[in-house]
């Protein structure tokens, strides 16, 4: 069974008498440990399909199921529940608290998911020696690099052990030599088994993932598998 199903999804948004349609009958599936990039120009529509993907946003038309939930129509407060058990999010801007050191930091998703004092320590210290950074856990996110608090932001999206993490633009703040090592890092992740979607308008950030989806016009225009050798569809969904 797939990880994450849409079917016939429509996002509608309506500004005075005209009908802007975000996402325009988009059906597709990610399987569980897939690595995949969703890619389109600024408007077409990818950070609106991250958004339902990732419960942040319901969808106007159309069905979405997470894990063998279905999520279409569930209410802010189960929404809320769904990401704090089964999503990760790493964000372009980082998202760190900076009163808060890089192992309070990590914890914080733990902390709302009711997980111990004893636990929440090992899997940060666990998460942290993941991403390399376990020698800095007592520093704040102004005392370390952009590269690193990079890390931290994925150490933190992990924490939960969820079944899907969508990282939104995660090199976008970083200089070239640090991206590639951010996206090295999601490589790993990926072959360890994680599902991990990269949302990017960059092509040569998205060539890194073995199946791409272009986004253009609220619909799917390219869905091209690697793994296959073959483009399961160069057209445009109607």
């Amino acid at each position: 069974m797939a990880l994450v199903e849409l079917d016939r999804v429509f996002k509608i948004y309506q500004v005075g008498d005209e009908e802007i349609r975000a996402l325009d009958d988009v059906s597709l599936t990610i399987e569980s440990g897939e690595f995949i990039s969703i890619i389109g120009p600024s408007g077409s529509g990818k950070s609106t399909l991250m958004h339902l993907l990732g419960c942040l946003d319901t969808p106007t038309r159309g069905t979405i199921t997470l894990d063998g939930i279905q999520i279409h129509n569930a209410s802010s407060m189960q929404l809320a529940a769904i990401r704090n058990r089964k999503i990760g999010f790493v964000f372009q801007s980082f998202n760190l608290l900076p009163k808060l050191n890089v192992a309070q930091n990590v914890e914080v998703p733990m902390i709302y998911a009711g997980i111990s004092a004893k636990e929440r320590k090992e899997r940060t210290m666990e998460a942290l020696r993941m991403v390399d950074l376990e020698n800095r856990a007592r520093h704040r996110p102004m005392q370390l690099s952009g590269g690193q608090q990079q890390r931290v932001a994925i150490a933190r999206a992990l924490i939960n052990r969820p079944r899907i993490v969508f990282a939104d633009e995660p090199t976008g703040n970083l200089d070239t030599n640090t991206g590639e090592t951010i996206l090295n890092l999601f490589q790993e992740l990926s072959q360890q088994g994680s599902t991990i979607v990269l949302v990017t308008h960059n092509p040569e950030i998205a060539a890194v993932t073995p199946r791409r989806i272009e986004i253009r016009d609220g619909k799917v225009s390219l869905n091209v598998d690697e793994r296959y050798a073959t483009k399961r569809s160069e057209q445009v969904i109607q």
